[in-house]
């Protein structure tokens, strides 16, 4: 994956959008260390998430560690689930739904730290402030996370280019007669009719 930068103008190049397309989120449920109560239901989220991921809900990794005191940039008790781009949704669906009072944050694994956590991020909740000190600019190591499953960042390619321009162009001649369906701009002639 390639260094992004912050462009003012969306990326359309198809080659780099899909080159720099975002395959490993974490999710950290926040609660305040002190409250027995948040705490409690934090814990009670992890153990139900992991039950759901046992019998294939969704992949989705809590780690091991809970932190019970402030830790990295998070200023409260936490703990991260990390998870690959391919169950996203329905993990993301499972937590808008079954949070609770919990606030979430959550952010992409890419190459920037400091970015993912500061202009990448959504919150579930009432949103914290972060301490980005603590957090790398850039690091040269790909952000990818349990690779043994071979999801995220190990997942194999499954689509080629011209895979995907087929695709494209099959969705945008079923939705050619859909008067409600934004219509495609005509496309560049560097990647073929």
């Amino acid at each position: 994956m390639s260094r992004v930068s912050w462009h003012p103008e969306p990326q359309s190049d198809l080659k780099t959008v899909l080159e720099t397309e975002i395959k490993e989120w974490h999710f950290h449920i926040y609660f305040h260390q002190n409250n027995d109560e948040e705490h409690q239901a934090a814990l009670k989220l992890r153990d139900t998430v992991l039950r759901l991921r046992r019998d294939g809900a969704f992949v989705a990794v809590p780690l091991f560690r809970v932190n019970m005191d402030p830790m990295g940039p998070h200023p409260v008790g936490s703990y991260e689930v990390w998870c690959p781009a391919e169950t996203f949704s329905a993990v993301f669906s499972y937590m808008c739904l079954n949070r609770g009072n919990l606030s979430v944050l959550i952010h992409p694994l890419t190459r920037e730290h400091r970015r993912d956590h500061e202009h990448r991020i959504a919150w579930l909740g009432q949103p914290y402030a972060l301490d980005l000190s603590k957090l790398p600019v850039y690091t040269e190591e790909l952000p990818l996370q349990y690779a043994a499953l071979r999801l995220g960042y190990s997942a194999p390619e499954s689509l080629s280019i011209e895979d995907r321009l087929k695709i494209g162009n099959n969705i945008e001649t079923i939705l050619s007669a859909d008067k409600d369906a934004a219509k495609a701009p005509p496309r560049d002639s560097s990647y073929g009719a």
